[in-house]
């Protein structure tokens, strides 16, 4: 059997995926064309779609309304009903993701792209009360897109640094105007006037996720940061690794972020020990990032007292 491409498009109920999918399956456009497509719809909303428009487009639409409905057998048969080219999902918002495509999808049912829709105006309601799902949803997500944004809303999503859950998404800001922006904005998020950039304690994690995508940014520049030592014979020669501890929603999200440090003075410090770093971001290549990415030339290295808060947050 031939290979069926998958697009899951997820979010939480009113979070804009009806009015995401609706003109993309139900107007003229490249993704309908000369393609039959099944939509199998796992949450019903305010919004509706129009089954004569996507009638139109080859789109045949299939209420799913339990979870356990997903599942091999029943998919396949939707599969030899309608012979689709492509499968799209709207997916339950408080449907777990794991494993989705290796469990429960027929073997050649590809999971080619997982959208996820946010209301920008819930999103801090959502992190609080439902931090785990949410933080599975943006992990997984290959696009992201936040819908309802203001200018308020805008600065918090960034402050919120989402990209330290998932830098390979693209992640998009849908403004209430209809005008739409990128969530890296493209400038660097610090002020770059001073000799060296001294980071705050909150703001390793923005400053990691954004050197690691954009080392380009910071060539040549000094930076002093407080980190946590880790020590490795997997290191390139001559370097260890200063960083922090970051925590999703839970215990089990932890997870190490550290720059590379090179330098006779990192010899000094045993794994776990806590270090004021002052070093020059250098771009190039390493073996361990497998490409191009920074690499912190030690000017000082000072031991110092872990920071109030050891583990950094989104």
């Amino acid at each position: 059997m031939p290979d069926i491409p998958v697009y899951l498009f997820t979010g939480f109920l009113d979070s804009g995926k009806t009015n995401f999918l609706s003109p993309m399956l139900s107007e003229d456009g490249e993704f309908t064309r000369d393609c039959s497509t099944l939509l199998l719809v796992c949450e019903e909303g305010e919004e509706e779609y129009d089954e004569e428009a996507l009638a139109r487009h080859d789109v045949r639409l299939i209420t799913v309304d339990d979870y356990e409905e997903l599942n091999q057998k029943h998919l396949k048969n939707l599969e030899r009903r309608f012979k689709p080219n492509q499968i799209v999902i709207e997916y339950n918002g408080m449907w777990p993701l794991a494993d989705l495509d290796r469990t429960r999808f027929p073997s050649n049912w590809i999971l080619y792209q997982i959208v996820l829709t946010v209301d920008a105006n819930s999103f801090e309601l959502y992190v609080a009360n439902m931090g785990q799902l949410m933080s599975e949803k943006l992990m997984n997500a290959d696009m992201i897109l936040f819908n309802r944004v203001n200018e308020t809303t805008a600065a918090m999503l960034r402050k919120r640094n989402i990209k330290m859950l998932n830098r390979r998404a693209e992640i998009y800001l849908e403004y209430e105007n209809g005008n739409t922006a990128e969530y890296d904005s493209g400038e660097p998020p610090f002020d770059m006037s001073k000799p060296v950039l001294e980071l705050a304690d909150e703001d390793f994690g923005y400053w990691y996720v954004d050197v690691m995508d954009h080392p380009d940014r910071y060539e040549g520049k000094l930076v002093r940061y407080r980190g946590m030592v880790a020590q490795s014979n997997k290191f390139p020669k001559g370097c260890c690794v200063a960083g922090r501890f970051a925590m999703v929603c839970c215990a089990n999200d932890r997870q190490f972020l550290g720059m590379l440090c090179k330098g006779d003075q990192g010899k000094k410090f045993k794994s776990r020990d806590w270090a004021m770093v002052t070093a020059q971001v250098r771009e190039e290549y390493v073996k361990l990032y497998d490409g191009n990415g920074p690499m912190l030339y030690i000017q000082s290295m000072e031991p110092c007292d872990p920071p109030a808060v050891e583990d950094v947050s989104f």
